[in-house]
């Protein structure tokens, strides 16, 4: 595929989704059945407007059926389901006239919790990659003159195995991974990716009722919220850098409040109403510290030597020896509660909680403590 991206400077190659895969496989397989021909390339038009050549492998026919399967390619992404196959077996039915029935085999997963794309009971094949299917399957028949109805049934070998390195078993999603897309193509370190995994992830907990939200940026706060209160790591939802987007989200989708657990290598940026915490966006995390040192009344030339180190944990340290490291943190923690009040606007309860890897707990936001009681009962 010869479309690309710039990432951080770097030019990465576009992919193909799972959903294109189904789609080149379905229409593939209806044109064997129909012809006894499969093509070596399905030539197939995105959502997106791309039009993709994919090559099409292991074409069997037998007997009523036939089936196709096409490869899925991450381009440069770091993708668990890139190499997969994806099968389609297509069949004609006694149902309705160019009716295309999607169903499910082996490798991918069936909902089990509400608030998804698809509801509880059903494969999870997103509806993006169904209209995909439909389309191809009755392009191919119009183009051979058939008006059967056509099952078409898809599996992914390995898909099982794949599944559990995805976000599938936090969604309730078992048994397989998931046939997703919306734009049929993959995009490499795409942000709009990370923050529709996020938006799901948030919706499905919200569908299931709940109301008090615990987000952490990474695995590191995962495990300190195990270690130090006894919260399982699926309770918690990770946002990546994506602190002001989260938040936004739990707002529209009625949540009642937001506790954020994190280092204070990332949080300190809120401080200064840095509401996306990756390097590449926005650094200020001394000038954050100063300015909370300024605020507690710190000497001037013990501020300067802050712009010396490069990590926040030696900045903490300093600021320890110095004897000025609790009111400074006073002041940041009165930061961070104030930039995450604004964020949504004081319609929700916000709070949080940090943490480095010397020293552990940090401390907290004023409202932290009854938000992780919420969590723990919650949690039972």
């Amino acid at each position: 595929m010869e479309q690309y991206v710039y990432r951080n400077h770097k030019k990465l190659r576009c992919g193909w989704t799972t959903g294109s895969c189904a789609a080149a496989a379905a229409g593939a397989a209806v044109q064997l059945l129909l012809t006894g021909e499969a093509p070596g390339i399905y030539d197939l038009m995105t959502p997106a407007g791309v039009l993709l050549h994919l090559p099409v492998e292991e074409a069997k026919c037998a007997g009523s059926t036939a089936s196709c399967a096409v490869r899925k390619n991450g381009g440069d992404d770091i993708d668990v389901t890139d190499g997969l196959l994806v099968f389609a077996q297509a069949e004609k039915t006694d149902g309705e006239a160019s009716a295309v029935e999607i169903a499910a085999g082996g490798g991918i997963g069936r909902v089990t919790k509400p608030g998804l794309d698809q509801p509880p009971g059903s494969p999870a094949i997103n509806a993006v990659p169904k209209e995909m299917i439909r389309r191809e399957v009755r392009r191919v028949c119009r183009e051979n003159g058939c008006q059967s109805a056509i099952r078409i049934t898809l599996s992914v070998p390995g898909g099982l195995q794949a599944a559990a390195r995805t976000f599938n078993p936090r969604l309730g999603i078992e048994g397989g991974i998931s046939i997703i897309g919306t734009t049929g193509i993959v995009e490499p370190m795409s942000r709009q990716a990370l923050l529709d995994t996020i938006r799901v992830e948030l919706q499905q907990r919200r569908a299931c009722g709940q109301r008090d939200l615990l987000i952490v940026p990474g695995r590191s706060g995962l495990a300190f919220m195990q270690e130090k209160y006894g919260i399982a790591p699926q309770e918690s939802v990770l946002c990546s850098n994506f602190v002001g987007d989260t938040l936004d989200m739990a707002l529209d989708m009625g949540y009642q409040s937001v506790l954020l657990a994190g280092h204070i290598g990332k949080l300190v940026k809120l401080g200064a109403g840095i509401m996306n915490t990756h390097s590449h966006v926005a650094d200020g995390r001394m000038e954050t510290l100063a300015a909370c040192g300024v605020e507690a009344g710190a000497e001037t030339k013990l501020l300067q030597r802050l712009f010396t180190f490069t990590t926040t944990e030696e900045a903490l340290d300093y600021l320890m020896d110095q004897g000025i490291w609790e009111p400074v943190f006073d002041r940041l923690l009165a930061r961070i509660a104030r930039q995450m009040d604004l964020r949504v606007r004081g319609e929700i309860k916000t709070a949080a909680i940090l943490f480095c890897s010397r020293h552990g707990y940090l401390g907290r936001t004023e409202q932290a403590g009854a938000l992780l009681e919420k969590l723990k009962e919650r949690q039972g």
